[in-house]
């Protein structure tokens, strides 16, 4: 996590720039950072443990309650479902990471309710096959070699998976780059398969991704302007009353993720939920999810390219 964060606040800028899809907002690099952020406080405040799963857990929750934007709320749903598969683990392996990186890209899918290819999603989903085939080849084997050569496979297929995006979207197409989400991930894996190997990020890693030289102009700020807004907030409901939510949102906006922060039911029989929305005016969301509930950490977030515009509300 700490250097994932210090990863990204390096590369924040470059992210935001190729920043189009689904909004040209430019602000991919800013949320992914500021929710990894989270997360590594999270960690770093935590009482030590030799469970891995726990701390993975620690750091999806810390992201989860303090996830910013599409692609930092995805960030949140990838690392909670990561957790899952690891809890009670004292040792990363090879099958573990594939069957961590499988649920992950499972509950990513399905926390959005219109999940498109050519995102953070499909380099995800590669990453995950990355992982499975080289697990599949190695026969189970947990060895620290074979966890190597599962942590190279990862990092590979989401290169691909990252340099396809640009082909796999109309907007990626016609401005020329790949998707900043993709790119995102493509660190944080590759942060990963460094500290996990004790080696260096991999500095060719980006080269000839097209939009991702410095020179290159900030795409995002040629676009359009999108006048809509982005709607967050932590609400407690239960499992009914969150589909039900997801539904009303889905008809009112764009860009729904809705996702559980915990698996731990609260006193109020309810479990605590993410939720994230593009709407037009914040009131035609904010009505529907003080209907359904008592919401906390809520934002809004104007939806362009001019960070001035953004405010947030508590």
């Amino acid at each position: 996590m700490a250097k994932a964060e210090e990863t990204l606040a390096n590369h924040s800028d470059r992210l935001n720039a190729i920043n189009i899809f689904p909004v040209a907002d430019a602000d991919t690099g800013t949320n992914l950072y500021q929710t990894v952020r989270s997360a590594s406080q999270g960690v770093q405040e935590m009482e030590p443990t030799a469970d891995v799963g726990a701390v993975v857990a620690v750091a999806g929750r810390a992201a989860m309650e303090q996830a910013r934007g599409n692609s930092g709320t995805l960030f949140a749903v990838f690392l909670a479902a990561m957790a899952e598969p690891l809890a009670g683990q004292n040792r990363f392996s090879g099958p573990l990471l594939a069957a961590a990186l499988h649920r992950a890209q499972l509950r990513s899918w399905s926390a959005l309710s219109d999940p498109q290819p050519g995102t953070f999603l499909s380099v995800l989903e590669a990453a995950a096959r990355g992982a499975s085939v080289v697990e599949s080849a190695m026969n189970g084997d947990d060895s620290n070699h074979a966890l190597a050569l599962t942590l190279d496979g990862v990092v590979e297929a989401a290169l691909e998976a990252v340099v396809a995006t640009e082909n796999q979207l109309v907007a990626l197409a016609a401005a020329h780059v790949v998707d900043a989400g993709g790119v995102g991930l493509l660190l944080i894996l590759d942060c990963l398969r460094a500290v996990v190997l004790g080696d260096e990020l991999q500095e060719d890693l980006l080269d000839g991704l097209h939009g991702y030289r410095v020179q290159d102009r900030n795409i995002a700020l040629d676009m359009p302007e999108d006048h809509g807004v982005e709607v967050m907030c932590t609400i407690s409901l239960t499992p009914l009353a969150a589909a039900g939510l997801r539904m009303q949102l889905d008809e009112l906006g764009e860009s729904v993720i809705i996702s559980a922060v915990s698996e731990e039911m609260e006193p109020t029989g309810g479990y605590p939920w993410r939720v994230h929305v593009h709407v037009p005016e914040p009131a035609m969301a904010l009505d529907l999810i003080h209907a359904a509930g008592d919401p906390s950490n809520v934002s809004i977030t104007q939806l362009s390219a001019t960070a001035d515009d953004a405010h947030e509300l508590l």
